[in-house]
């Protein structure tokens, strides 16, 4: 497994690396490090030479540092790749130039304005074509939680990142949130018995997606803890159980949406990155869209 681990310096991003640790079998880390100056306002100015230089020093001191904890971790060294300019623009070019399975790093969980801007990890996951992990605090990576939409794209994701992860020693929680019927329709009045066998056929639908689930777990002898079938906002669902359960990863699975659909509709992934400290490993389904509904 090849891997992009963004850094910049920070404890938050070294906390992603310790986290992905607990859970990656095998992998190869390239480290990129950017000193992102683009937050400077435009009338400030710089001698670009000097300031160029003093950003590599900063660099290579973070990426000495970062190759150190990565051997500690047990995972294997690669590239050192340093930058100045914008973290997200130079994340995402350096991700398009190599054949990365996996792009790692930390999310400092921003409040109010800030967290309405948008960080670097939340454009990064708007604009990437490949699967992330996102870290906040530092975790046992112990328990998991696996959510699944009862799609065909739910059991590839899985089928995916079997042989990449660690799952034999772990507590595995399987989950499936089926949308309130109630909540689906704005106007009129809808006959109960209607409701009534809508809210059967979902649950038939989800355990069935669940089974699937722990059938595939099976075929890797790997054991299921528990399984949960939720009625609700499937984002908030999430959140919540994750919370209750004191989650250390959650396993999402994220479709082929435009950037404009992830802007107009919002998307599980976003809200529950925002509002949990569970990490996230977000895995893309490379299956076309018609066999992702």
């Amino acid at each position: 497994m090849k891997i992009l681990f963004c850094t910049d310096g920070s404890k938050i991003s070294f906390n992603a690396l310790h986290n992905i640790s607990c859970w990656i079998k095998d992998a190869i880390i390239d480290t990129i490090c950017i000193i992102d100056w683009s937050f400077l306002p435009e009338q400030i100015t710089i001698e670009e030479e000097n300031f160029t230089y003093s950003c590599a020093n900063v660099a290579d001191t973070i990426l000495d540092y970062a190759e150190e904890e990565i051997r500690k971790a047990g995972l294997k060294t690669g590239r050192r790749i340093k930058n100045c300019g914008s973290a997200v623009e130079s994340i995402l070019e350096q991700a398009e130039k190599e054949n990365y399975d996996l792009i790692l790093m930390g999310s400092h969980g921003k409040k109010g304005i800030q967290k309405w801007l948008g960080s670097v990890s939340q454009e990064i996951i708007n604009s990437s074509k490949i699967s992330d992990y996102i870290a906040k605090e530092e975790n046992s990576g112990k328990k998991v939680l696996i959510t699944t939409d009862g799609t065909q794209c739910s059991l590839e994701i899985i089928n995916e990142i079997l042989p990449n992860i660690k799952l034999e020693d772990k507590e595995i929680h399987i989950c499936m949130v089926n949308e309130d019927p109630n909540l689906l329709f704005l106007d009129g009045t809808l006959d109960t018995n209607w409701l009534l066998d809508i809210q059967k056929q979902q649950q038939i639908y989800a355990a069935k997606a669940i089974k699937d689930i722990q059938a595939l777990l099976e075929e890797h002898n790997i054991k299921t803890t528990e399984t949960t079938i939720l009625s609700g906002i499937p984002a908030q669902k999430i959140i919540d159980y994750s919370r209750l359960n004191n989650i250390d990863l959650i396993i999402l699975g994220s479709k082929n949406k435009t950037k404009l659909d992830r802007f107009l509709t919002g998307s599980v992934s976003k809200r529950v990155l925002e509002n949990v400290v569970s990490d996230i490993l977000l895995v893309r389904c490379k299956m076309p869209n018609d066999f992702c509904g």
